[in-house]
């Protein structure tokens, strides 16, 4: 098997990727998933993606290692296995960042990385609901659409945050991020617009282009330092293919820095202890990773108007055939319905915290089963942490899971703004314009007051909000492991095209930038001579 390309992953970045590559007919690609196609419903029904989230079929469902900085207890790291990847089981916001965090990567060296830079991808890859302006693009293959369906409970958080200074905002990827407003969602006529639908449907009948599903890559394959095919493992059978011109890894911030170390490159001492031969010394493969971690507010509602009450008995039956007849209803709805991007203390420049709210709640702090009472949920998170983790090889078997200790707030700054999103999800919360709708406080509960209580309460109930980055840095310093066209340092014709390059976490929801990184990395890879 001969291809032009070889792409590792059919995820956001993957999927997008071989559609660009695949639309000179000349160019051969192929495109490897280890997960399977995306045929479950609960894939393309929004509000099945709190299913996908636990569904061993389309998920890997990994764990990080129990840490003293949260408890000593493992957090769910869901991650796609399936065509679209991630794509196909997140919430489905559309949300890009701030401007300012692609200055500060194109600061940091990476040249060609600044907002000016990259706002023409994030446009080449929208097709905005509502026309083309200067901040959206329409036409791409990502359709991007307002939510369905306004709430009394929501506008009266956005009526909220307003009255204690925090300005409403009807787009967060417009000329600011900061307040608060409905989501943007990728969702098109009701179902979700992962990047298998978006960007790998439309190609799947050229003939260049090659998909592989149920195909794990197990290492890359070098003369030398130039790489020169993948060796994959599929059904169980060992199979091999050569790429001509170049192997591009797609496998997201767990998975690349994964397969690279499996295929010798990474730490010397590391690689050495699971006797994989050195092909390369990069010490940065697998550090700096970083996520965003969030902390569940609840409250119970004094009304029957949740969405809790909608999923229930004959209810539910109803929101059923709503979605079935017309694609609107609780089943077209993400699992946020109100986004806010504050600024917890003075002298932050632009917002440091997130709030993803919904009037719905939860029965446990750790699952997704709606509650059967009436109930409301705001959950901040910091959008720029200061602390690091890693994502190593405990094994040189491929199909064996990585040691993830993203090492959560273990900076000072992490904590205080842990605490500062809570006291500052109560003082919204708390604010006249919900004064109809509010009830007692669940979670945290009035009981937790200080800082201390509060930091204790994020310890022991914080999770991810599923956006890990970072693994294979973009840079020029000791522990980059891309350059700014995303090429493996050290090494000839691999370059790795995921999250895992972004050098800092931008300040928002991920799956928007990691397809932008697609979108540029097509032409920076068009644009090469070999």
């Amino acid at each position: 098997m001969r291809f032009d390309y070889i792409i590792a992953g059919a995820g956001s970045a993957g999927c997008a990727l071989a559609n660009r590559l695949s639309e000179d007919p000349n160019t051969k690609v192929l495109l490897l998933e280890a997960g399977g196609r995306d045929k479950s419903m609960w894939i393309h029904i929004p509000a099945g993606f709190t299913k996908t989230l636990t569904d061993p079929r389309v998920n890997w469902l990994y764990e990080t290692k129990p840490e003293a900085t949260t408890g000593n207890r493992p957090i769910p790291i869901p991650r796609g296995k399936v065509l679209g990847g991630s794509s196909s089981i997140n919430g489905m916001l559309y949300i890009r960042g701030q401007q300012r965090d692609y200055d500060i990567w194109a600061q940091m060296g990476n040249r060609g990385w600044s907002f000016d830079d990259v706002l023409p991808y994030f446009k080449k890859s929208e097709d905005q609901a509502h026309g083309e302006d200067e901040w959206h693009g329409a036409g791409g293959p990502l359709h991007v659409s307002d939510q369905t369906e306004r709430h009394e409970i929501c506008d009266a958080v956005i009526a909220a945050a307003e009255s204690v200074g925090i300005p409403r905002n009807d787009d967060v990827n417009g000329a600011s991020q900061e307040g608060f407003g409905y989501v943007q969602l990728t969702v098109q006529g009701g179902k979700r617009n992962s990047t298998a639908r978006a960007y790998l449907d439309p190609a799947r009948t050229r003939p260049n282009l090659t998909v592989m599903t149920l195909s794990l890559a197990k290492r890359v394959l070098f003369e030398g330092r130039k790489a020169v095919g993948l060796e994959f493992s599929q059904h169980g059978a060992e199979n091999t293919a050569f790429a001509d011109r170049e192997v591009l890894l797609c496998g997201g911030a767990v998975n690349s820095p994964q397969l690279l170390e499996l295929s010798g490159i990474g730490d010397p001492d590391r690689l050495g202890t699971f006797d994989i031969p050195l092909v390369h010394a990069l010490p940065g493969v697998g550090e700096n990773l970083q996520d965003h971690y969030v902390t569940r507010m609840s409250w119970r509602v004094t009304q029957n108007i949740t969405y809790n009450e909608r999923t229930k008995g004959l209810s539910l039956a109803r929101e059923v055939l709503r979605y079935f007849g017309n694609r609107t209803g609780v089943l077209a709805l993400s699992g946020a319905s109100v986004v806010g991007f504050v600024r917890t203390r003075e002298g932050v420049e632009t917002p440091d915290v997130q709030y993803h709210m919904t009037p719905a709640s939860f029965g446990n702090r750790k699952d997704r089963a709606l509650e059967a009472k009436p109930g409301m949920t705001i959950a901040p998170c910091q959008l720029r942490p200061d602390s690091r983790g890693s994502i190593h090889i405990e094994s040189a078997d491929a199909f064996a899971p990585p040691a993830i200790r993203p090492n959560f707030l273990s900076e000072q700054v992490d904590r205080d703004t842990a605490v500062a999103g809570l006291e500052m999800g109560r003082k919204i919360m708390q604010a006249s314009a919900l004064d109809p709708y509010r009830g007692e406080e669940l979670f945290p509960s009035q009981e937790l007051q200080t800082y201390d209580e509060l930091l204790d309460y994020a310890r022991t109930t914080g999770a991810t909000v599923y956006h890990p980055v970072g693994t294979c840095k973009m840079g020029n310093d000791p522990l980059a492991v891309v350059d700014s066209e995303l090429r493996v340092h050290g090494v000839e014709r691999l370059r790795v095209i995921d999250a895992s390059i972004m050098p800092t976490l931008v300040s928002g929801n991920t799956n928007a930038p990691t397809i932008m990184i697609a979108e540029k990395a097509a032409d920076l890879i068009k644009h090469t001579r070999y």
